[in-house]
Order: C-alpha cells, then structure tokens, then sequence
C-alpha cells in the first residue's frame, strides 16, 4: 500500500459523525442541517435542460482537454467577470471535474520529490482538507498559515522561516476563504507573487466561492485580476473555479482551472492518463451555465437574504459578522466548540461542524477550535428557524 496513505486524517464529516455517535438529537424537533457547504437553492431548470438535451453526446468518448466550445465559453466568462481579455480558451483554460479533484490532481502534477529536501506544500489553516491530502499523496508535507480573528484573519507570511520558504513547491489558497470567508486583497496578492517569485513555487488559488457576494458592485477580486492589476502574467499561478456554488449543481461536478499556459501543459498531460475528461452532457450543460449570470445574481440575492436575517440574531449571542463573502458565518462559541456542537445537536437537533474539525495544531494552537462553521445554504426559513434555536441554546449556557 502506498505509505502516504497512512498520514491521512478522518475527513470532518467522518469525524462529525464519529463526534456524535452517542447523542440522540432532540426527537420533538425536525433536524437542521448547517454542517455541510452542499448549496441547496434549486438548480436552474434551463441548465437541466441542456444537460437532458445533449444525452445522445454519451455515445462518444470525450476528450480531456474538453470541447473548444466550452473551453471558449469559460474565457468569455473570465473576461467578463475580472475583465481579462487575454486568455488563450486552447492554451490557458481548462475544463475539470469540479474544483475538488483538480486541486488534489493538480499537486500530483506539480510536486518534484527530487529537488532536494522534502517539499512544502503551505496552506491557510483553518482549511479545505483536500489541500492536506494532496501535498500528503504527492510526497510532500504540509505546512499551515494560521489564519485569526486577531489580525482579520490574515495570512501571516513570516510564520515561516527563509529555509521553510526554499522548500516550499505549492501554495494553496482559498479566496474567499472557507470557512472564514476572507477575501484576499491587492497588497495580499502582491506579497504572495513576490515570495512564489523569488522561491520559484506555484500558487494555486481555490476560488469557489467567488460568485457569493454581497454587493453587486464590488465582486472579489481573483488571482488572475490580481495579477493583471500588477502589471505581471501568470507565471506560476493557476485558478480553480466550480459551477457547484455559483449555479446550484453541486452534483454535476463541473468546473475549470485557468492561468499558467506551462503549468497547464503538464497538467494536461497527468489527467489525460488520470482519465478525467467531463462528460460531453454535462460540458453542455457547463456552457449554458457559464453564459448566463441572472441566475447568478438571483442566487447572491436568496444568501444576501439569509445573512441579513441571521446574522444579527447569532450575534447577539455569538461573536460573529457577515463574511467577505461565500456562504458560511465563523462563529466563536462560550464553551469547546466540538461540546457546542454535541449539545446543541442534542437539545435543538441542529447539525454545525466544529471548527477543530477544520485544522491542525500549528505553532501550539488549533485555530479553529473554539469556532462553529454554520452554512446557511438551507432555506430562508430552515436558517432563521436553526438561528432561533442556536440562540435559545446559547442563552441557557
């Protein structure tokens, strides 16, 4: 068996359930389910008519790098949305399926074993467990930016030493973040370009949650607009995207990376071995999703609704805010978060991830304990009934 595989934590959701074994939810209430980030708003019926519409593309093996139609539909949308205008659809933009496999995949790809001392993979901490997986599997080890209130959740570049920044190969990031939904600004971006520039390490920035916004007018900034904005190309530098969050089809697993035309190249060529061409429906389907943006923006609205409503009703109990964006409010708990958790399970049936769950101990500390992550991707009335109870649960401790 393959070593690295023993370095491989439970996921959350596995340690969520192993957290609740012995707790029996309060049977006089219905369950509540906040714990998982699977959006929930209804998938628009035009895209489920394009993926039904196009079934008779399952007769044909479809190619990796997927058809020219999609790939030139996602460069129009990059243009659009971060108003780049020089992306290559053949050479810059690839289609994947759904962002969490191409995040893994990508490290497979881009980590050399043999280039002298074992290679770092750094990423936020809090953070997406794949990142951890896959620096793990690709023969690397991870190290972990803690990201805290105390300095507006921050990455902390000088938490690590000049040797730890000569090992580093890969950085993960998440903007915005999961689960504390921070968005990462110019001056962020122009830090980090100048660390992967002169250590020669590939950025690889997870942005899933980009199209969860509040303010129509002020959208997050990306990695590759970043980059634009100061003056560079994208040596280097690689985004991941997913229709899962922006288009409600978590299920359709349909997403793309784009940047680095190198990086790319190589990426290319591991997955054309991984076998992970997107089926040719479901390529149609991506297409329509992708040219559309009013079922977009009708999506913004229904989350902007239920931050509105929550938000101030957690807060009076919980030290939380409205997030940068994304869906998810990072709430810090009154007593351990995983008791918070089995507690509030047991008297209210409501389901929250603990933040413990979220991290690993670096520098002496776990950032996340000591936090909840509540998804508000339920509807509007699921949440403003959970936030009742959590506030009903609180105001008894």
């Amino acid at each position: 068996m393959n070593p690295h595989l023993s370095k491989l934590q439970p996921y959350p959701f596995e340690k969520l359930r192993q957290l609740f074994a012995d707790i029996t939810p309060n049977p006089g209430l219905r369950e509540i389910r906040l714990s998982i980030g699977e959006p929930q708003h209804a998938t628009p019926t035009f895209i489920k008519e394009a993926l039904s519409a196009n079934l008779a593309g399952l007769a044909s093996y479809p190619t990796t790098l997927g058809s020219s139609e999609l790939r030139r539909s996602l460069a129009a949308w990059l243009g659009r949305r971060y108003g780049l205008d020089d992306l290559d659809p053949e050479t810059q933009v690839m289609p994947v399926n759904g962002s969490r496999e191409a995040l893994f995949a990508f490290a497979q790809t881009v980590i050399d074993p043999a280039r002298g001392d074992p290679p770092l993979v750094v990423s936020p901490n809090p953070f997406y467990q794949i990142y951890e997986g896959a620096a793990y599997l690709a023969g690397a080890e991870p190290r972990f930016l803690n990201t805290l209130p105390d300095n507006d959740y921050a990455l902390n570049f000088a938490s690590l030493s000049e040797a730890e920044w000569q090992r580093v190969q890969l950085f993960y990031v998440c903007s915005p973040g999961n689960p504390t939904g921070k968005v990462l600004s110019v001056d962020d971006w122009q830090q980090l370009f100048a660390l992967a520039d002169r250590h020669d390490f590939v950025i690889a920035s997870d942005e899933c949650y980009s199209e969860i916004f509040f303010d129509e007018a002020q959208p997050p900034l990306g990695c590759l607009q970043a980059a634009r904005l100061l003056g560079r190309g994208y040596q280097r530098l690689v985004m991941f995207s997913s229709l899962s969050k922006r288009s409600n089809v978590p299920g359709m697993r349909s997403g793309f990376v784009a940047g680095d035309a190198a990086l790319l190249k190589s990426f290319l060529l591991y997955r054309t071995y991984h076998g992970s061409a997107m089926n040719p429906a479901v390529q149609a389907a991506s297409i329509a999703a992708w040219n559309d943006e009013a079922h977009v923006i009708d999506n913004r609205r229904q989350y902007r609704e239920k931050f509105a409503a929550v938000t101030p009703r957690l807060a009076d109990v919980l030290d939380t805010a409205q997030p940068d964006a994304g869906f998810y409010l990072w709430a810090r708990t009154p007593i351990d978060d995983g008791e918070f958790a089995r507690g509030l399970l047991a008297d209210y049936n409501v389901v929250l991830l603990p933040g413990s769950a979220l991290a690993r101990n670096a520098r002496g500390i776990n950032p996340g304990a000591g936090f909840v992550r509540i998804a508000l991707v339920a509807p509007l009335a699921d949440c403003l009934e959970a936030a009742e109870r959590i506030h009903s649960f609180v105001s008894k401790l």
